[in-house]
């Protein structure tokens, strides 16, 4: 959608966390895991899914032990939660190639905000080593904070509101496809990163 972008045609911009701020690895997480449990990485992962405990931690509804005693039934490991929970951080990388100084430069000419679908545990971790990158969002919407995630409407009607104008003046920043539907689906301007390239041609064609 970035054809349509151009100088004054947007007053906010909204970033997603992960892939898009932050680089993030699930084989990480399977690889720390599978040291622990003793067994391959590979075996973990085709048991790990996106089932109803892992929304429901992401919105809030359960806290971090539920979650990891309900990993250890869904893949069958006896993990403490001391473990799942160094594995589970293990998710961040590090902060995505060329982004620090594209939010520096756009934090200069617009409020800058983030709406990241994640955990208490993540936002634990991720709030302190990464402190200094999101220090350019002026808030930080989690989903575990705000009872929504992404793609589901509410969500985006939150986070909308709490910003305080109008969808169609805020562009929308993610990886994934289904959240950027989701996002124009609710009136957002969006644009589906696949590299910080993404990022830093939408800013051009703002004039940032």
């Amino acid at each position: 959608m970035t054809s349509a972008l151009s100088p004054n045609s947007v007053d906010v911009l909204l970033f997603d966390i992960g892939r898009v701020v932050l680089d993030i690895s699930f084989d990480q997480v399977m690889t720390r895991w599978a040291d622990h449990a003793g067994c391959a990485p590979a075996d973990l992962a085709r048991r790990f899914v996106v089932d109803d405990s892992f929304k429901h931690h992401e919105i809030g509804r359960i806290n971090d032990a539920a979650f990891f005693a309900n990993l250890r039934k869904s893949l069958g490991v006896d993990l403490t939660d001391g473990q799942f929970l160094e594995g589970w951080n293990a998710i961040f990388t590090g902060e995505m190639p060329g982004i620090a100084p594209l939010l520096a430069a756009a934090a200069k000419r617009m409020p800058l905000y983030a709406f990241s679908n994640t955990n208490p545990a993540h936002v634990a971790h991720f709030s302190v080593a990464y402190a200094g990158l999101l220090s350019h969002f002026r808030t930080v919407f989690l989903s575990s904070s705000i009872g929504f995630r992404k793609p589901d409407a509410e969500a985006y009607d939150h986070v909308v509101k709490a910003i305080g104008v109008p969808a169609s003046r805020i562009l929308f920043f993610d990886d994934s496809a289904a959240n950027i539907e989701g996002a124009r689906a609710r009136g957002l301007h969006a644009v589906h990163v696949t590299s910080t390239d993404d990022v830093a041609t939408a800013l051009t064609a703002l004039g940032i």
